[in-house]
């Protein structure tokens, strides 16, 4: 099924909710970084990220593969870090959001679709197609 815009200057469905998902991640990583005074980068680091697919720069597609290539490091590391703090003190491992407990194996499955579907759209034929045509403003 293949969802595409007749006007070449739109981005495709898939790329306007990621890049939704971009800029609602950017709004709370600038809030996040006012309110602590500290800069994140991992969650900041999408902001040349939505920049550039939102101006449709040449550079955008690198910069969105490699901001996934880190994101997925994180995780990676993230999920390693726990599963090994798991086996020492199991009581100790607890994730919790206001006050309430979350399900670790939840939070996993949750992370592992959001990056599987970046990556979907990364490496995309429409989204490719999409940057890689240069805009033509006069």
């Amino acid at each position: 099924m293949q969802f595409s815009t007749s006007d070449p200057k739109r981005p495709p469905i898939r790329l306007s909710i990621l890049i939704f998902l971009y800029f609602l991640g950017s709004l709370f990583a600038i809030y996040r970084m006012i309110s602590t005074a500290s800069l994140d980068l991992f969650s900041a680091g999408m902001l040349p990220v939505l920049v550039g697919l939102i101006l449709r720069t040449q550079w955008a597609g690198v910069v969105l593969k490699i901001y996934l290539g880190i994101q997925t490091l994180g995780f990676t590391a993230l999920g390693v870090t726990a599963v090994i703090a798991y086996q020492v003190s199991p009581e100790d491992v607890r994730l919790s959001l206001f006050g309430r407990e979350l399900s670790v194996p939840i939070i996993a499955l949750a992370v592992l679709l959001l990056l599987l579907f970046q990556w979907w759209i990364a490496f995309s034929k429409p989204t490719r197609e999409y940057l890689s045509k240069v805009r033509n403003s006069a």
